[in-house]
């Protein structure tokens, strides 16, 4: 195993396991970001002012390639909470109408679509569903589709759990019935490959600042053309009835939020960069076998039996463990950083007690021994 952490900014006296939540940025991608902040307060009026449509086009065409699609289909956004406020605020539901999610979904969406159906009368539903096969996952969320049902709304890796859902032949299926497809994709860009184009979303969500190891606060939100029309803007500014429009309408509603700092977008092609020169494929064939030998072991050791049974199937460089059902998550979490610094989140979800594993290049087999050997002294 292969060690990037020579790269990499965190702090050397912690075990960093969770890169999940906020990612890690590496030296030659922090100092980009930084030097395009510096370019920003030598001039900014030239900068904001005469530079920006062209910095910004050739950013979103850097990640339209990443993500195969279409760089007037792609806006960049802070996170993907913006970027799926922006789809779930613009469609137009009401009483009557369902919106159909699993219940793996990612707590600050939940709220959001929770919160808009008490606005509009609409219904949010979490469907619960079945890991013990594609197969299976698709039939038992399937079964939550109704006549009503107007959007589905999935994650392509959830966030509680890590699994890694099929979700193109909901979107197919969808797509044949006429409902809206949204997908929070905040852990799939640098974890798994992706071709928006032929995964067919209507829209899709992504953070870039977690396994893409961007800068904090790079995000996007992918529009298929043909439902662009359907997204009006979050915040109304200069884009909007814009005296000289630009490539899309869909850019122009959507890239404009006024005077802001755009250096962590501006350092997604340098973020694209790095992986690409160190051979990002190797690295994350690499985390990924690493998390399932952890995975494995952290289930031998508590005797619970895991989530599903296929890790070759449900998760690339992130995994959820079950832990025994009378762990104290608050205590056993203060433990783990306090007595052996080890960074990791543990929660609870549809009453289990789960530690989630977050594997990136910058790890090591002695990271997940570390962890080991404080969860057998800890869970005794």
């Amino acid at each position: 195993m292969f060690n990037l952490k020579k790269y990499f900014l965190l702090d050397p006296s912690v075990t960093f396991l969770n890169h999940g939540s906020f990612g890690a940025v590496p030296k030659p991608v922090f100092r980009e970001y930084q030097r395009w902040q510096r370019e920003l307060e030598r001039q900014p009026v030239e900068f904001l002012g005469r530079r920006y449509n062209d910095l910004m086009r050739a950013a979103r065409e850097a990640l339209a390639q990443y993500l195969g699609a279409s760089a007037n289909h792609v806006v960049y956004t802070q996170n993907v909470t913006i970027a799926l406020n922006i789809v779930a605020r613009s469609l137009k539901l009401g009483a009557g109408d369902e919106v159909l999610a699993t219940d793996h979904e990612y707590g600050a969406l939940d709220r959001t679509w929770r919160f808009l159906s008490k606005e509009r009368g609409f219904s949010y539903i979490n469907q619960p569903v079945r890991l013990s096969s594609h197969a299976a996952f698709i039939d038992s969320f399937w079964r939550g589709v109704t006549p009503k049902t107007r959007v589905i709304f999935l994650s392509h890796i959830t966030s509680p759990t890590a699994a890694i859902f099929p979700i193109q032949q909901i979107i197919q299926r969808a797509r044949e019935q006429g409902i809206l497809t949204v997908i929070d994709g905040a852990h799939a860009p640098g974890q798994i490959p992706l071709n928006l184009n032929a995964l067919g979303a209507d829209f899709y969500g992504g953070n870039l600042h977690k396994w893409l190891c961007a800068p904090k606060g790079a995000g996007f939100l992918y529009a298929r053309p043909e439902a662009q029309h359907l997204l009006k803007p979050l915040v109304v500014s200069w884009g909007y009835e814009s005296e000289t429009p630009g490539d899309s309408t869909f850019i122009d509603y959507h890239e404009w939020w006024g005077t802001r700092d755009i250096a962590a977008f501006l350092a997604v092609p340098m973020a694209i960069q790095f992986q690409q020169e160190q051979d990002w494929a190797r690295v994350r064939a690499a985390c990924h076998q690493l998390a399932v030998d952890t995975w494995r072991r952290i289930h031998d050791l508590t005797g619970r039996p895991p989530l599903h049974t296929d890790p070759e199937t449900w998760f690339a460089q992130m995994a959820a463990a079950t832990l025994p059902a009378h762990t104290d998550l608050a205590a056993l979490k203060m433990r783990l950083y306090d007595d052996y610094r080890i960074e990791i989140p543990l929660l609870e979800w549809n009453e289990k007690k789960l530690i989630r594993l977050s594997v990136q290049g910058y790890n090591s087999r002695l990271d997940m021994e570390r962890l080991l050997s404080a969860l057998k002294v800890l869970l005794k």
